[in-house]
């Protein structure tokens, strides 16, 4: 039998006696029944239950003051259930019943406060610019009608009523005893947070003088008055323009008041800070009137006066150093918050900051000269200090006890406004100009003496953070063929532009040589004359002197803020600790120790244990810094006490102790193996003995954390390359490298491990070629191993496979090991792959095929394979891929068993495919096995001629230029074969004919390239399609480029005429830039005349008559076809030709970006683009003239939008669109390779304005934010709420009723780009979106919950997929 209707509202009226009970405990329960009941009810199911909900109201009231207080907690959760189900026209009466409620039975005073609290934050809250629901709408009613006149006292919004009664004295107006109700500020913080948006100016304007006048009261706490400001700043993000600029000068006038307290001034001040870091881009207009007053406190004069004080008196003034700490706090907000607005002041803000951090009155300056003596001198004589007597000379050199001085609270703000100076104007700012190290590091360096420790951390930091900023700033990486992300990419685009260059095959099995990793000691790089790198330099001495010193005293915080800043210095200089590692050696491999034999440790607990931990990691990643980047002959005579260390440290219970420390082990391998090492053979065999014993030894443990383990194995791999006999000396002995390949296999074989495991035998394969180590059946296992791995559905785990296994074929000793059993089996479990679903695979796929079918053709060519190659080819291959595919079907002519997968393509392929993807393969095919495919070249002719379809004839004309490109000058084709094609009226024939003509001639230049010349002098399609055939003769020239010389300036004249016409601008800028790269001496500067349209002076002389009229030509079509041309020879350009680029490459971007054709600009930004990627070291130094000009392109500029009629209807076009668009790729660009040089300010900017801009900039905007957090998380969390702000917009923008598809797909797409940013931010940046005291980031943390709320299936969905990806 159903329920009644009424039978929920029932359960509620028989608790309520109960909750009357004498027994706590049975109230207690009833209260817990009735939340039950109340949370499980829908929302409407007491909707017309008004006297039930009042009684229940009544109820909860008297329980509120009941004496236990867990029967008082739990009937606060009841409010917050029942408060979103009570009927509307209840809540007043109850927010009127819960702010006047006093308690009498309860010692908690602020359980009314709780309660009103728990009744506000019961609703959801409102978004930002879109309706509120209707029960939001109610309680906001009430709040507005009942509890904000309860909160000031009077009634703020009459709403038209008339004779409303007078509301009781304001919960936060001063009572009559001059307290204050803290409780009240608590639940108007409260509503704020909840109902800011929806407040009324009149009710913002009444809450912010009641608020005041609280802070303005003398006897008003300091806790209240805390409260106050951060009650102040919550509100401040709500105020309208005009409410906050009443509000700011308010403040002023406050501050002007020449009776102002230094207790109120204090106030005021932090306030001023609290207001900046909550709304600073609405904030940063008031600086210019309020610095002065932030400043003056921190002035040369002020400074002066508080010394001569303290000298007269004795002890500082406490008010006084307590404004300095404000001023400074405000500065620090001041300059992270609004650093643009800033500019103008950093002089003042640096010097007050430097004046301040060595502020310190009760030190003598002759006391302070002594220290820095000190800190450059005490460690000279190799004596270590003792900890306790070292800090006992911290607590007595002052005069004052430190619980009595407060000036190192001074100290310390000044130390954080310097670091955020650093932090905010280093990008290509004062960190290029010297200012950074010439004014600041020296005054950070002298503080290393600092007696207080919170003040020395924040001092090391704040240099660390410059150290960090110098090594970002850094142009191009320091290599010694290391093993660096940047030297494995640099190999493999070299290797590609190798490939285009010389249409080599030879590269593709090429794989980058990880062995070299520290092969040899690495020369120390050249000082810089100029720069930040220079600058770091001259400093570096007083630095690691003054370091050194600190790690000789017992605080752990300050030793590993030291050696941090050591690393980084490494890590920035590629070295720099050559002249000075004595001094540091030993304390850094006492910090690696283990400390539990120090006195003090087991007192300390957990606590010293993790900082421990921290400390140990530290020093082990400066070890492995270190060792990467200096000398082998530096490190020997430490290399005994180092190993001991470092292999303790990899046994440490905690596993990110031991897994940096197998990290060091690797690092140090690499120093210790020949020919790095510089020590005896002997010596050197007993430090990698131990090495090897405790690598192994956490490799097979079962215990081990699977990190550990998979590090473990990573230096095992490591090991076994370079102690097996590399520059014949073998470290290892025979049993202990046959020991080692057993374990890497059988870790191969292991679920957890198998990924790592194959990265190491990936390293010894690439590299060693020695027939003792790579063995028959070990070799065999592995290549079968590797092959089962690759049918798993771990997409990373089978590119770590393949790779694998692409170097064990192409490793010869392996390859030769190989018998046909194991080469049927490779070959049956690679065949999968072969399939154009997966690019990246099938081309490694096809290339290990290549050299099995060279090892053994009858066992790999098989009816299966061929099946599959004839799948693959129809697919549109290109690039890579393509040049892979053909690679294997040269080598299965060569080997002679090419008839059968020749037939398959004649036969079921044939035209079904993309005809220059078939036709490249058939011929490499047919030239490649000659006689033994069953067909020959006139076959092909002759299917030219007579082929009764275009698809035929195109078909027939690739596989004929692949085959004369092959032959080479041996080819019987001549060009009118396709040149005869030119006039034919198909669609596809003129440009097939035209591909294959330039593929045809790239062989046999000599004789084609005159007949094309001759073509291109003639008008219409014929000149188009000898451009198309130009651009392959110029693509695949290869290393017939000689035989191209003398054709060279006759080629130019005639590209430069053709490319005039409108329609073979893109094709001949394209040849042209192609050209460019064979003789840049002669064309570049022709080109740069194109660019720059200046007119030449008199009596110069201009020899190229084309050039001439390009100069005196203002068509913009001739810029657009020159900077066209410039981009295509960027990405292949050699040294020859990047020595003539290199002066003339900024002058034409600068010239190209200023061109007043919004095309032309549109190219430009493209070319930047591409130099970015390409000539780095050209454009990285000169990109604080070119940024702003990319800035620029990136503003909507509304004189490009208008109004185009579509029928009856209006529709706007931005032609402005595309140059944005470029802008944004380009500031895309930047932001990854030149970050550091970059104005963060300024980049934000533009990305929040890209939210709000078109879709497309939108999807790039969106791609930047995700980079963005990872690149720089601190800035990126300053920005939160505006990025909550525009995200919520987007998210909340409803289509039209009638909105066209494309509409909505791209609403649903744009969404969904905004969720996967919004879930990324809140787990890289969590703290953010949490609730706190924090002003900052609130907007962000309302718009999180939001998200949460009303985009959960989503979100969970993409949750998933990120932690995919992480996996």
């Amino acid at each position: 039998m159903a329920p009644a209707p009424n039978a929920i509202p029932a359960g509620i009226v028989a608790l309520l006696p109960k909750l009357s009970d004498a027994d706590a405990d049975i109230r207690y329960m009833s209260l817990s029944d009735l939340d039950n009941i109340l949370r499980s009810g829908s929302a409407g199911f007491l909707t017309n239950e008004y006297h039930t909900c009042a009684r229940t109201v009544d109820c909860l009231l008297k329980t509120l003051d009941d004496t236990n207080g867990e029967v008082q907690n739990q009937a606060i959760k009841c409010i917050g259930s029942l408060t979103p189900r009570a009927p509307p026209e209840l809540l007043p009466p109850m927010v009127e019943k819960l702010s006047t409620l006093k308690t009498t039975n309860s010692v908690d005073a602020s359980i009314p406060a709780t309660a009103l609290r728990v009744f506000i934050t019961a609703f959801p809250r409102p978004i930002t610019g879109a309706q509120p629901t209707q029960s939001t709408q109610e309680a906001y009613s009430a709040i507005s009608k009942v509890l904000i006149p309860r909160l000031v006292g009077y009634v703020v919004m009459s709403n038209g009523s008339r004779n409303q009664p007078t509301p009781p004295p304001g919960m936060l107006e001063v009572h009559a005893d001059n307290t204050i109700d803290s409780n009240a500020i608590d639940v108007l913080i409260e509503l704020i947070r909840c109902f800011g948006s929806m407040l009324q100016d009149p009710e913002k304007k009444a809450l912010q003088e009641s608020t005041m006048a609280i802070f303005d009261n003398e006897r008003t706490g300091t806790i209240v008055k805390k409260k106050v400001v951060l009650a102040i700043s919550l509100l401040a993000l709500y105020m309208s323009d005009i409410l906050l600029n009443t509000f700011v000068s308010s403040i002023l006038e406050s501050l002007n008041n020449p009776n102002l307290t230094a207790a109120q001034h204090r106030l005021l001040i932090t306030m001023v800070g609290s207001l900046a870091r909550t709304v600073p881009q609405r904030f940063g207009r008031y600086l210019r009137q309020l610095i002065p007053f932030i400043l003056g406190p921190l002035s040369e004069q002020a400074y002066q006066d508080a010394l001569e004080d303290t000298a007269d008196t004795g002890t500082a003034d406490a008010e006084a150093e307590e404004v300095r700490e404000a001023a400074l706090l405000a500065l620090e907000g001041f300059l992270s918050s609004c650093s643009n607005d800033m500019r103008p002041y950093t002089d003042e803000a640096m010097q007050a900051a430097i004046r301040f951090v060595a502020y310190d009155p009760n030190v003598s300056a002759d006391t302070e000269d002594e220290e820095m003596g000190g800190t450059q001198d005490s460690v000279a004589d190799g004596d270590e200090a003792d900890p306790e007597e070292e800090d006992e000379d911290f607590e007595e050199e002052g005069a004052v006890s430190d619980d009595d001085d407060a000036s190192w609270k001074v100290r310390r703000c000044a130390a954080k406004a310097l670091y955020a100076i650093i932090s905010t104007r280093s990008n290509g700012d004062l960190l290029e100009n010297g200012i950074l190290y010439e004014k600041i590091a020296p005054v950070l360096i002298s503080r290393f003496r600092e007696r207080e420790e919170n003040v020395r951390v924040e001092v090391l930091s704040s240099l660390t953070a410059l150290v960090r900023k110098t090594s970002d700033n850094t142009i191009t990486p320091f290599s010694f063929a290391g093993e660096t992300e940047f030297e494995l990419s640099s190999a493999v685009e070299a290797r590609s532009r190798k490939r285009r260059r010389l249409g080599s095959d030879a590269t593709l099995f090429e794989s980058p040589a990880i062995s070299q990793a520290g092969f040899k000691s690495p020369d120390a790089s050249p000082l810089p004359s100029s720069g930040p790198k220079a600058d770091l330099a001259r400093l570096s001495s007083s630095i690691i002197r003054g370091v050194s010193n600190l790690l000789q005293q017992s605080t752990l915080t300050t030793k590993q803020s030291g050696i941090a800043l050591l690393r980084e210095m490494v890590n920035a200089q590629n070295g720099g600790l050559s002249e000075h590692f004595g001094i540091i050696a030993e304390p850094v491999i006492d910090a690696i120790r283990s400390p539990t034999g120090h006195p003090t440790f087991h007192s300390a607990g957990a606590v010293a244990l993790a900082s421990t931990s921290k400390l140990r990691i530290e020093a082990l990643q400066l070890v492995g810094a270190i060792c990467d980047n200096h000398s082998s002959t530096l490190i020997a005579p430490y290399a005994s006490n180092l190993v001991e260390a470092v292999t303790a440290a990899v046994q440490d219970k905690y596993f990110k102790v031991s897994s940096e420390a197998i990290m060091a082990v690797e690092s140090l391998i690499k120093v210790l193996t020949p020919p790095r090492s510089a020590g005896t053979l002997q010596a050197n065999r007993n430090h990698v003995e131990k090495l090897y014993e405790v690598v192994l030894e956490r490799t097979v443990a079962t215990d081990a954390d699977v990190e550990v383990r998979q590090r473990a194995i990573h230096a095992l791999g490591v090991l076994l390359v370079r102690g097996s006999g590399l520059n014949q000396v073998r470290v290892l002995s025979e049993t202990q490298r046959m020991k080692t390949v057993g374990v890497l296999l059988d870790r191969l074989r292991n679920e957890t491990t198998r990924v790592s495991a194959a990265k190491a035998i990936d390293m010894l394969l690439s590299s060693c070629k020695d027939a003792s180590v790579i063995q028959k059946d070990w070799t065999r296992d592995v290549a079968v191993e590797l092959g089962a791995q690759l049918r798993k559905a771990n997409r990373g785990l089978r590119g770590v496979s393949l790779a694998t296994l692409r170097d064990l074929v192409g490793n010869a000793a392996a390859l030769s090991c190989l018998d046909d059993k194991t080469v049927q089996a490779v070959t049956e479990m690679l065949l999968p792959l072969v399939s154009s679903h997966d690019l990246n695979l099938l081309g490694m796929a096809l290339i290990i095929f290549a050299k099995l079918v060279r090892q053994s053709p009858k066992n790999v060519v098989n009816a299966r394979l061929i099946t599959t190659l004839c799948d693959v080819v129809v697919a549109p291959l290109g690039g890579a891929v393509l040049d892979a595919l053909l690679v294997l079907l040269k080598a299965i002519g060569e080997q002679r068993v090419g008839q059968p997968l020749m037939q398959s393509l004649l036969q079921d392929v044939g035209v079904n495919g993309d005809p220059t993807v078939v036709g490249k393969a058939i011929g490499t095919l047919v030239v490649s096995g000659g006689a033994t495919v069953g067909v020959k070249l006139d076959d092909f002719v002759t299917e030219l001629h007579s082929a009764p379809d275009d698809k035929r004839k195109c078909l027939a004309l690739s596989v004929l230029g692949e085959a004369g490109y092959r032959l080479g000058s041996s080819s019987p084709l001549e060009p009118g074969l396709f040149t005869k094609y030119f006039g034919s009226k198909s669609q596809s024939l003129p440009r097939a004919a035209a591909t294959a003509l330039g593929r045809a001639g790239a062989g046999n230049v000599k004789t084609y390239v005159p007949v094309i010349l001759t073509t291109t002098s003639e008008a219409g399609s014929s000149q188009y399609l000898s451009l198309h055939a130009i651009k392959e003769i110029l693509q695949f020239t290869g290393q017939a480029r000689s035989d191209i010389s003398p054709y060279i300036k006759q080629m130019w004249e005639k590209l430069m005429a053709a490319s005039q016409a409108e329609d073979n601008k893109a094709v001949g800028a394209e040849c042209i830039g192609r050209l460019t790269v064979i003789e840049p001496k002669t064309f570049l500067p022709s080109l740069q005349v194109s660019i720059l349209i200046l007119v030449p002076s008199r009596g110069r002389e201009i020899t190229n008559s084309l050039s001439q009229r390009c100069l005196h030509s203002a068509a913009p079509s001739v810029r657009g076809m020159a900077i066209q041309a410039i981009r295509f020879t960027l990405s292949d350009g050699d040294e020859t030709f990047d020595e003539v680029l290199r002066p003339i490459l900024v002058p034409m971007l600068r010239a190209m970006m200023n061109d007043q054709n919004l095309e032309n600009r549109r190219l430009a930004l493209g070319v930047l683009n591409s130099a970015t990627h390409n000539k780095a070291d050209t454009i990285l130094p000169n990109l604080t003239e070119l940024v702003p000009l990319v800035m620029k392109e990136s503003i909507i500029k509304p004189e490009l939008i208008r109004e185009v009629m579509m029928g009856p209807f209006k529709h706007k076009v931005d032609d402005g669109l595309e140059v944005r668009k470029s802008a944004y790729e380009t500031l895309y660009t930047l932001m990854e390779g030149a970050y550091s040089r970059i104005s963060p300010m300024d980049l934000f900017g533009r990305i929040i304005a890209g939210l709000e801009d078109e879709h497309e900039i939108k999807v790039l905007s969106n791609l930047m934010l995700s980079k963005m957090v990872y690149i720089d998380a601190e800035e990126t969390s300053r920005h939160l709420d505006s990025i909550a702000e525009r995200y919520r917009s987007i998210l909340a923008f409803k289509p039209k009723e009638n909105a066209v598809k494309q509409e909505v797909e791209k609403l649903n797409e744009a969404n969904k780009g905004v969720l996967k940013v919004t879930l990324l931010l809140h787990e890289v940046l969590p703290a953010k979106s949490s609730a706190g005291n924090n002003v900052q980031s609130e907007k962000w943390k309302g718009y999180w919950d939001w998200v949460k709320e009303n985009f959960r299936s989503q979100l969970a969905g993409m949750e998933q997929e990120l932690r995919s990806q992480t996996a």
